[in-house]
């Protein structure tokens, strides 16, 4: 049997000599990696495979205007669509009165386009900062929203639920800035800062004719910085940003064109043998599509032709799945059944 002496020395060259270190174990080349197709299969048709069934289904985009009235969001609406699809409004006369407190009006319309049909709801606020006390007037709008929130949930929860879910989510809200040339009123701040929370709200100026370019310029600057002062996050918000592609595209558009100064108008007029949608003022035609003349183009290429599927992706995974887990957690997984759920779980059963 060994002694201790000579234990003592194998421990000590043990420690002098290290342990041989075992070579790492490669993995494996996955087979089928960028495999070359010997012949033609198909894969590429899944696109035209997802195309064509939505284009059966269609699709519904839900958008609110928000501002006092005056500033033209009935005008702007019809010009983003270029049809008449929100409600005609030209002041008030003597026979309507004003409203007292804050009305909500959908207005719902299918418009189609290169055989693509989508279900528009406009849906507007008239009535709101038309008060001499405007106090907590966005409680109707933000109850509004909640209700579409709470009819999704309701429907999804459903044992024998539909396949589709009629989609009343507002998945838009563009709210209407005057244009003081000042500052944001406290209206507007507390307006973004209770609302921003629930949906995706786009800050506009309204009758961006009536500043100079200098003006416009400032008023913009200025009102960029009160919002972040303030801490309001309008859409697209910072933290939604999925990839550097769209954080770039979209840092440009928070720094450049928010908010975005606009002028609206149903109105053609000839200008150098062209019929252009403009305003008509003593010195001259506003063309509303010409970037030198307002951001109108900006706009709706933002809302329709780039973001409009995002805007529904960020209601849906953001801002309903938020109202959905606080509504399932209150009330221990499920919401509380009315007399006539009980009755259609009943008959289910």
């Amino acid at each position: 049997c060994a002694g201790p002496v000579e234990s003592k020395n194998e421990a000590a060259m043990s420690e002098l000599v290290p342990e041989p270190r075992q070579k790492p174990v490669v993995p494996m080349k996955p087979m089928g990696i960028n495999a070359n197709l010997l012949g033609y299969i198909g894969i590429d048709t899944i696109i035209e495979q997802m195309r064509k069934k939505t284009m059966k289904t269609g699709f519904d985009f839900n958008i609110m205007v928000v501002g006092q009235s005056g500033l033209g969001k009935s005008t702007l609406v019809n010009t983003l669509f270029k049809s008449q699809v929100s409600r005609k409004s030209s002041g008030w006369n003597r026979e309507e009165k004003i409203p007292k407190t804050v009305e909500i009006k959908a207005i719902g319309h299918v418009i189609e386009e290169g055989g693509v049909k989508m279900k528009l709801t406009v849906i507007d606020t008239p009535g709101f900062g038309d008060q001499i006390n405007n106090e907590n007037c966005w409680e109707p709008i933000e109850k509004y929203i909640n209700e579409q929130y709470e009819k999704f949930l309701k429907e999804e929860v459903n044992i024998a639920r539909k396949k589709r879910i009629p989609d009343t989510r507002v998945h838009c809200c563009l709210y209407f800035i005057s244009p003081t040339g000042h500052s944001l009123r406290p209206l507007d701040l507390e307006f973004m800062k209770h609302l921003s929370k629930v949906v995706n709200i786009i800050p506009v100026i309204a009758k961006a004719d009536t500043m100079t370019l200098e003006e416009k310029i400032e008023f913009k600057q200025r009102v960029r910085k009160e919002l972040e002062v303030n801490g309001i996050e309008f859409y697209p918000q910072k933290e939604f940003d999925e990839d550097l592609e769209d954080k770039t595209e979209n840092d440009k558009i928070r720094q450049e064109s928010m908010p975005f100064a606009v002028v609206g108008s149903d109105k053609e007029y000839q200008v150098n043998g062209k019929r252009v949608l403009g305003r008509k003022t003593p010195w001259g035609i506003i063309e509303v599509e010409n970037l030198t003349h307002c951001e109108f183009a900006l706009l709706r290429d933002f809302v329709i032709r780039t973001h409009l599927q995002d805007l529904k992706e960020v209601t849906h995974n953001i801002h309903y799945e938020t109202y959905r887990a606080k509504r399932l957690n209150d009330n221990g997984g499920l919401p509380p059944m009315t007399v006539e759920t009980e009755e259609n779980h009943e008959s289910n059963l």
